[in-house]
């Protein structure tokens, strides 16, 4: 019986990888379609209930001061393209270098310093970008009534000087200023040492006669073709497009979902965000101001919008407001700083539960040793150490059924003719032995949790992205360039095979033995950080096993 069991739970791994490679190739077979947006030059944004053609901001501010009912942002799926003859600002931080458009102030290249596109290459990951390709930019201002003139994405700022860099205060500001009929609007970007957030501040000064009304808004426009995933990297597979928090939960607005292609909400304590695996762009609103949300889709093309409610400044008045981005890495620790909720992104899906305090023992261990493929060793081993006493009874079970083997062989040849009789006899020498074939697949299934808990916190984890660990492993997150730990990973399940009780149908037992070479075929390509904990494991248990077994037969001849 515990041997069928064993098998089944085989069986039933490789039918859910095998689904999971059909759902995943289903789902990115097609090529993604790109619907090309039409790109008018206009002298001033055009506003319509529609889709628009040309660039706009993302919303008509509403006569009446209160923020609900009002309309929803009008927003084009079409950017605020910059203009070539616009200033560009390079900011160079420890963490960042980037530039910001002196038209609309729109952030147009990021490049994180500290993450290389491929290990050894010299090009950083790039977030924002003008690339036609892809182009992807964080857009903010402050709009208004149609016909007025506002610092939208779309106007002119003028800046004190073109270049910035972080100097020893840990702190960089950079202002951009804009000036209309008496209205100076000042908008500041802030940056920190070591921080992915950036702060973005507006100061209004209304030096004319009449009071100026206003409303903020940010927006992520993004082109994104839909790609096709990998089922030997299963983080390819990861979900990349416009999200939020509602206030309450997080949100995936898929563009290919006919829901979310004209999606409109209003939404207090949220914010908005294009997350792509490791990395992300957010809005973080100011807290307890109500802001509607709101996401447009045209083919590949697609943007994300925040507007929030009117604010009126009186003449010979100030008036501040604080909005705060966050572009980089999905590094926890630095978006729950940002915003508690911005933790949401850092996702590990169903089993985020358990997998949050496994990450958190994980970078501890990381602090200490300062590797993350010794960390994942030493996790494995605490893991190990925790399930003892599980794994105990689950080997002692094995162990004993190990031991009865030539036993229930001479059952089995003796009633192989007469299934009745064979189903009593069995029965009969489980209870006289005190064996529960069942016992030793409990406990198993008891940590399967825990175990795919920590399988999704090292293949979702930034930190161990492009991390190395000895001789020939030298990124984690790939795979083994010369499958030498997926080749320990099918010895090590062969030795498992063997110190296991063998399963008395000879087809069942030669599947069994072959059960090891296919899993380390479909571990091949995953990243080796998984094949590593895998091995680990391995060893543990067979390491235990085999002083089980040895105990076992001990004490069956001192009773013989």
């Amino acid at each position: 019986m515990i041997n069928q069991l064993r098998y089944v739970l085989w069986l039933g791994l490789l039918v859910l990888l095998w689904f999971n490679y059909t759902t995943w190739t289903a789902q990115f077979a097609a090529s993604a379609q790109h619907t090309a947006v039409v790109r008018e030059a206009a002298a001033a944004p055009a506003l319509s209930n529609s889709v628009p053609q040309t660039p706009t901001p993302p919303a008509s501010v509403p006569a009446a001061a209160a923020p609900a009912p009002r309309p929803a942002p009008k927003v084009s799926t079409a950017p605020a393209a910059v203009s070539a003859a616009a200033p560009v600002i390079h900011v160079h931080t420890d963490v960042y270098d980037l530039e910001i458009s002196t038209e609309g102030g729109t952030l147009v290249k990021v490049d994180l310093l500290h993450y290389a596109k491929v290990q050894g290459s010299k090009a950083r990951v790039q977030l924002e970008s003008t690339d036609p390709a892809r182009e992807y930019l964080l857009q903010t201002g402050l709009t208004g009534p149609s016909g007025a003139d506002y610092p939208t994405q779309a106007a002119r700022f003028s800046a004190a000087r073109l270049e910035y860099r972080m100097g020893a205060s840990g702190e960089l500001r950079v202002p951009l200023t804009w000036h209309s009929g008496g209205i100076t609007v000042t908008k500041t970007f802030v940056f920190h040492k070591g921080s992915y957030r950036i702060g973005l501040h507006y100061l209004v000064d209304n030096r004319g006669r009449a009071p100026w009304t206003f409303a903020a808004y940010a927006q992520l426009f993004r082109n994104d073709p839909r790609t096709k995933g990998s089922y030997f990297h299963p983080t390819s597979n990861a979900y990349h497009g416009p999200a939020i928090w509602d206030g309450h939960k997080y949100v995936e607005l898929d563009p290919a979902s006919r829901e979310y292609q004209h999606f409109t909400r209003e939404v207090t304590n949220g914010w908005i965000a294009v997350p792509q695996l490791d990395f992300v762009s957010a809005v973080v609103p100011p807290a307890g101001e109500p802001f509607r949300f709101t996401s447009q889709v045209s083919g590949s093309d697609y943007l994300l919008a925040a507007a929030g409610p009117n604010q009126t400044v009186a003449p010979g008045a100030t008036l501040s407001l604080t909005q705060t981005l966050f572009v980089g890495p999905t590094l926890h620790g630095q978006l729950v700083k940002t915003d508690p909720t911005l933790g949401y992104l850092d996702d590990y899906g169903f089993f985020t539960i358990l997998a949050r305090p496994l990450f958190w023992l994980l970078s501890r261990v990381h602090g200490v040793t300062g590797n993350w493929g010794v960390a994942i060793i030493i996790v494995t081993i605490l893991l190990k150490l925790l399930f003892y006493p599980l794994s105990e009874a689950s080997g002692r079970s094995m162990a004993k059924m190990k031991a009865l083997g030539p036993r229930i062989k001479a059952i089995q040849e003796s009633y192989k003719d007469d299934k009745e009789k064979l189903g009593r006899a069995m029965m009969e020498i489980y209870k006289r032995e005190k064996v529960n074939p069942v016992a030793g697949c409990l406990p198993m299934l008891l940590q399967l949790p825990v175990f795919i808990a920590f399988y999704w916190v090292l293949l979702y984890s930034v930190e161990l992205r492009q991390a190395p660990f000895i001789f020939w492993i030298h990124n984690l997150s790939a795979r083994d360039p010369y499958f030498i730990l997926p080749a320990i990973m099918a010895a090590t399940g062969y030795l498992q095979f063997k110190l296991n009780p063998a399963p008395p149908d000879p087809v069942q037992a030669k599947m069994m033995m072959f059960m090891p070479l296919v899993m380390a075929g479909l571990f091949a390509f995953f990243p080796s950080g998984l094949v590593l904990y895998y091995v680990v494991n391995s060893l543990l248990s067979i390491a235990q096993q085999w002083h089980i077994n040895r105990r076992i037969a001990a004490a069956t001849k001192r009773t013989a």
